[in-house]
């Protein structure tokens, strides 16, 4: 793991509750907040579903960084969370359209791989690898939510 995804790490994911007793993720869950995902694995679009939903989360899945890029235009999200590896666009050019669109959600992008190029990360908000998707990725919502201002993109 390189120096940049270490301090991602610090910075938007193990922070999270430090000094603070241990919560359960219970009280990390959300009112109704909608999540936008984006990955060519069906497989790990269906899993990031029913975890978001069983947290009480809105949750739309795009199957490619295009469809993606469409609903994006077409709603208003929360939080997106994008696999960095897909066919045809990766997560990387994902976050680069949508910072270009001025789409004000926060971005988690996601991997397997351990390889990330710092570039990429740059563009979003959070990493979470995908080994560590249930451990890590409420945390880093919550913290993402704490950080953003409280108007939403069709209010500004």
């Amino acid at each position: 793991m390189s120096n940049f995804e270490q301090s991602i790490h610090v910075k938007h994911i193990d922070n999270v509750g430090m000094g603070e007793p241990t919560r359960s993720l219970d009280s990390l869950k959300p009112q109704s907040k909608t999540v936008l995902c984006i990955d060519d694995s069906q497989g790990v679009l269906a899993y990031q579903k029913a975890f978001l939903e069983s947290s009480g989360f809105n949750v739309l899945t795009a199957p490619s960084g295009r469809k993606g890029l469409e609903l994006a235009s077409i709603y208003s999200f929360d939080v997106v969370i994008v696999d960095y590896s897909m066919p045809e666009m990766n997560g990387h050019e994902v976050a680069i359209e949508m910072r270009q669109r001025r789409m004000l959600a926060p971005i988690i992008m996601l991997s397997a791989a351990i390889d990330v190029p710092e570039q990429a990360l740059r563009c979003v908000d959070a990493f979470v690898p995908k080994d560590h998707l249930r451990s890590q990725l409420l945390p880093a919502i919550a913290q993402l939510e704490k950080c953003r201002p409280t108007a939403r993109p069709s209010q500004i």
